[in-house]
């Protein structure tokens, strides 16, 4: 249980810390609830939730003070927070402590867990699906095996890309594409109509070289 207001018997506190409303004990606890269904534990949710939604540097007694966690405990977090690159870690001056914060941009954050994830869990699965399809299949089963993860290669290669392509996007651009939502269905359902009587129009003049346009001069 998170006390509302933590202890200001921190060694080296300038000043107390800042309380903890029940909305921001809210907001903490359901990601501590959160976090074993992303992979990660409930330490490690309410660590960077804290981070988050105080929008202030900490160092690790801080946080340990707040959460009511032990030192060790709080170490362990922030070392898998920062191999998550989702905390960076800073000084204050005059300071000898290590302090950590989270990105300032909410894009940046969206951003490095899509990549995060990438790395950890689609780049292998990549490299696996890549030696799969490079063996020579000894029989039909085989065959068939190596031709569903062929298609399954294909479309998280195509995610992939798409996913390259997002990431340098701006987030204002991002945003703005986000925001568009059926709107982009609709573009694409125009484009395809409008191939699709483009190559009926070849296909016309390829069948019948005879039916050309001509013009009359003038009289």
């Amino acid at each position: 249980m998170m006390p509302s207001t933590p202890s200001s018997n921190i060694p080296g506190a300038s000043s107390p810390l800042t309380p903890l409303t029940p909305l921001t004990q809210r907001f903490i606890s359901h990601f501590g609830e959160m976090g074993s269904r992303w992979g990660i534990n409930r330490t490690v949710g309410q660590i960077y939730a804290l981070l988050y939604v105080l929008g202030q540097p900490l160092n690790a007694d801080q946080i340990a003070d707040y959460l009511t966690f032990s030192r060790s405990n709080v170490s362990m977090g922030l070392k898998e927070l920062q191999s998550w690159r989702l905390v960076k870690l800073l000084h204050q001056p005059g300071d000898r402590r290590e302090y950590f914060e989270p990105p300032k941009d909410i894009w940046d954050i969206f951003k490095t867990l899509l990549e995060e994830r990438r790395r950890r869990e689609i780049e292998p699965t990549l490299s696996m699906l890549r030696d799969a399809l490079l063996e020579n299949p000894a029989n039909d089963t085989d065959k068939q095996a190596q031709q569903r993860m062929r298609e399954m290669y294909n479309l998280i290669e195509l995610s992939s890309s798409w996913f390259d392509d997002v990431q340098r996007l701006s987030p204002e651009t991002l945003a703005s594409l986000m925001k568009m939502g059926s709107k982009v269905k609709k573009l694409l359902d125009v484009r395809d109509k409008f191939r699709g009587v483009s190559s009926s129009s070849s296909k016309t003049r390829h069948d019948h070289p005879d039916l050309q346009l001509t013009t009359h001069p003038k009289d």
